[in-house]
């Protein structure tokens, strides 16, 4: 009886790990941003104005699911970005639905160094309540960029 009762609870572990992965295959991982964004800081050393236009049309592998690059220019506008009404924006001047100021949070950004950054921001698709959204965010070649994934 025992053993049985050992599967059973095996089973059904099994069943809801499965389940749960199931839920989430459409969601990108931490570690899938930061290598998204360890790959952003490459190509933005090689070609800022080729990743830029690879951005903004979600080719070039900056596109998986719910994880995209963004970043801002010298000049501290959006210039790289999935959602064109997002372009031109000033980067500090951006405010979550709470008011927090996480824009200029990616602003501080720094050079050689991936900073995470938390805020409330609505998933990609029709269901805009925004939900907690962790942006990894780097300066490279005086480029803010971020890729952020959802908790």
């Amino acid at each position: 009886m025992r053993l049985h009762l050992t599967i059973s609870a095996m089973a059904v572990a099994a069943i809801a790990s499965t389940a749960t992965y199931a839920q989430n295959v459409g969601f990108g991982t931490p570690a899938e941003a930061k290598a998204m964004l360890e790959k952003v800081v490459i190509s933005m050393k090689a070609d800022p104005a080729k990743t830029v236009s690879q951005i903004n049309k979600g080719e070039g592998g900056f596109r998986d699911r719910d994880l995209y690059p963004t970043c801002a220019g010298p000049d501290g506008k959006n210039i790289a970005h999935p959602d064109p009404a997002r372009i031109g924006l000033v980067q500090r001047d951006i405010k979550d639905v709470t008011g927090k100021p996480y824009g200029a949070e990616f602003a501080s950004a720094v050079e050689d160094k991936i900073t995470e950054v938390t805020y409330m921001y609505p998933r990609p698709g029709e269901d805009k309540r925004p939900v907690e959204k962790v942006g990894l965010v780097t300066k490279v070649a005086g480029y803010i960029c971020v890729v952020g994934y959802y908790k």
